[in-house]
């Protein structure tokens, strides 16, 4: 059985594309494609279950037309409609580029040597130029932190941590 914190999310699944079982799939983060996988994970009814990828052709930057092995009718398709897609991180290790914004979501972050707990990242906002983490405090409270690379120490992917060297003030703004 697949376990949530052994994938990330990278997309949804849209509508069916023509009779043959096409599906449009709109994604946030082309690991599929850097790492040439042979197969996605869909959240159906609650569970993840693997699918193996026939074939893609890429439609836009965001998303593609994707035929997977055993969907074959537009009703099977049809079924699949609005499942969430999620990608292995021990796949997404073999990447050389390092970690995608993607990945991180879920992880903690700690701040300074002495790892102070700060939250978790709930989301990551890369629309503008400089990325936000939007972080949940340990005690609800919803926060707003800058992902540079000046603030960053380390990542720890195996720990899912994300060690971080705050500025002072920052977290009670």
């Amino acid at each position: 059985m697949i376990r949530q914190e052994e994938v990330y999310h990278i997309g949804r699944i849209g509508r069916p594309h023509g009779i043959k079982g096409e599906l449009i799939f709109t994604f946030s983060d082309d690991v599929f494609d850097q790492v040439d996988a042979d197969y996605l994970i869909l959240q159906v009814d609650g569970i993840l279950v693997p699918f193996f990828i026939e074939e893609y052709r890429f439609r836009t930057d965001e998303s593609v037309l994707l035929k997977l092995e055993g969907i074959d009718t537009q009703e099977q398709a049809r079924e699949l409609t609005n499942c969430e897609v999620f990608f292995p991180r021990a796949l997404a290790k073999s990447q050389e580029e390092g970690i995608s914004w993607a990945q991180i979501v879920g992880f903690r972050i700690v701040n300074g040597t002495e790892r102070v707990p700060v939250g978790t990242i709930n989301s990551v906002d890369d629309t503008t130029e400089n990325v936000l983490l939007e972080v949940t405090s340990p005690t609800g409270k919803d926060l707003l932190i800058p992902a540079a690379p000046a603030l960053i120490h380390d990542i720890d992917e195996e720990q899912r941590e994300i060690i971080m060297d705050l500025p002072e003030g920052l977290l009670s703004l």
